[in-house]
């Protein structure tokens, strides 16, 4: 059961492209901590990753292993509701009710359908267009409080709350109005090679980004060809806005070792870059290995996954249950005979 006297989190991620170290450092890590103080759920949001034509196999398996990746990176599904998106019918469901509140104004203006628009232009469809509403559905279903996003996804979680508003104003109180809950550290991990942009999984140049399952070769490789800078002075290895691709490589050297950014720019004064790469490919591969060990075997454990997203879809529907069966009386709907 829900612990009814926690404030609510919700959050998914899409099981397509290859979980990247900005995901985890800047969102997957950070939910740990928050199963103590919150009642989380954590979602697998494969309906969304539809609105881009997808290999029906590969994306089974990118299921799989993102349900197994969120629980070697610490999500506990005792204390956490881990799910698929697919397995809760009131998600879609909702959706459309939604859908009926949304204005196609609003929508036209989401950053991310103009960007997607622009990358797909051969498949420019309604799902592109209304990820919004299904993802303001995923919130407003469980009526989570808190929306850990990163800075990318605010404007979507802004709609939500105008959605919410608009409907509590329509048809009385129904849904809480969420809130965004940024990340303070990790938040902005840049591709590595061009480091005034997103670490994103969608890159198309895999030398630009680090996945959660890359073997120390590539780590090392990828980071040894990150870009850095021209500069020659000693102390070269420092925070500043005039040498973003070194910023970037001490923000995830401090993140994955522990180490400040001040200490680390101390620790590598006038040692040169090749050394500091070698030292950040040590620090990532210590945090990568044990999250791939462990998400290996659970996937080698299909009887345990199966258990946990029966259990979890279970528990995520006698939520959302809850929520549609007022919004179905609140519109007009005439309740299903049981």
């Amino acid at each position: 059961m829900a612990d009814e006297t926690k404030k609510r989190v919700f959050s998914g991620v899409q099981p397509t492209g290859k979980v990247t170290l900005g995901n985890y450092l800047g969102a997957i890590r950070n939910w740990t901590p928050l199963q103590e103080s919150f009642d989380c759920l954590f979602c697998v949001v494969d309906l969304h990753s539809l609105t881009v034509r997808q290999v029906p196999a590969e994306l089974r398996k990118n299921t799989l292993d993102l349900t197994a990746l969120y629980i070697a990176c610490g999500i506990d599904p005792s204390q956490s509701i881990l799910f698929i998106q697919s397995h809760v019918h009131e998600h879609a469901e909702l959706a459309w009710i939604l859908d009926t509140v949304a204005y196609v104004g609003e929508l036209n203006r989401m950053t991310q359908f103009k960007d997607k628009a622009r990358r797909h232009a051969d498949n420019i469809n309604m799902g592109l267009m209304n990820y919004p509403v299904l993802m303001a559905s995923d919130i407003l279903l469980y009526q989570a409080e808190y929306i850990p996003v990163g800075k990318d996804q605010v404007q979507h979680v802004e709609l939500a709350r105008d959605i919410a508003v608009r409907f509590n104003s329509r048809y009385s109180d129904t849904f809480v109005v969420p809130q965004c809950m940024l990340s303070k550290t990790g938040s902005s991990i840049k591709s590595l090679q061009e480091p005034t942009a997103k670490m994103s999984k969608s890159d198309p140049d895999d030398n630009a980004v680090i996945s959660l399952t890359d073997d120390p070769d590539a780590v090392r490789r990828k980071l040894r060809r990150a870009v850095t800078d021209s500069d020659t002075d000693a102390h070269c290895v420092r925070h500043d806005a005039a040498k973003p691709g070194i910023s970037n490589l001490l923000n995830v050297y401090s993140l994955c070792s522990g180490v400040s950014v001040a200490d680390a720019e101390k620790q590598f004064e006038g040692k040169g870059y090749g050394v500091f790469k070698e030292a950040v490919a040590d620090a990532v591969v210590s945090v990568l290995q044990p999250i791939q060990a462990e998400q290996k075997r659970l996937l080698a454990d299909k009887g345990y996954l199966e258990r946990v997203l029966k259990e979890g879809a279970e528990r995520a529907s006698a939520i959302a249950q809850r929520t549609l069966s007022k919004v179905y009386r609140k519109v007009g709907l005439v309740p299903k005979i049981r």
